[in-house]
């Protein structure tokens, strides 16, 4: 088994969706449940809004894992969006699969804003699983590291 690293603390980006999973993310906040605080929320308006080239420069840019939390199919607030979000998602996975970058380190949830509790523990569970693969460095720009 591999050796983890106490003092690695991965950088994780999650894009979230404005109307469910931000809203999750502000319902576990409210309710005090924790989360790393190495995620970093970006709040986009909605799941589809979300550019697989987003991920890409996140990875680029160093980040160790990417998450995409939307609202759950069929409950979009622009209605299909969450559909577009999810085939492209797929693409991105079979891209990311032929660059050589792990498939855990991305992923793809589906939280309402009523399910604070599930937002917290897909957080801590991604954070756990990224600290396991450690550090990416397939796409790292060096011109961004400090």
């Amino acid at each position: 088994m591999q050796e983890i690293n106490k003092e690695y603390q991965p950088l994780i980006v999650a894009f979230c969706c404005n109307w469910c999973s931000y809203a999750g993310a502000d319902l576990a906040g409210s309710s005090r449940l924790s989360y790393p605080a190495n995620v970093k929320i970006i709040r986009v308006p909605c799941s589809c809004r979300v550019n697989p080239m987003f991920i890409l420069k996140a990875f680029q840019r160093g980040a160790d894992g990417v998450i995409m939390c939307g609202c759950h199919p069929g409950d979009c607030h622009y209605t299909t969006g969450n559909y577009y979000a999810r085939r492209r998602m797929t693409l991105l996975f079979d891209m990311l699969d032929y660059l050589g970058i792990e498939k855990e380190r991305t992923r793809v949830e589906w939280v309402s804003a009523a399910e604070g509790v599930k937002f917290s523990n897909v957080m801590n569970e991604f954070a756990a699983k990224i600290c396991e693969l450690g550090e990416n460095k397939r796409l790292e720009d060096l011109r961004c590291k400090e």
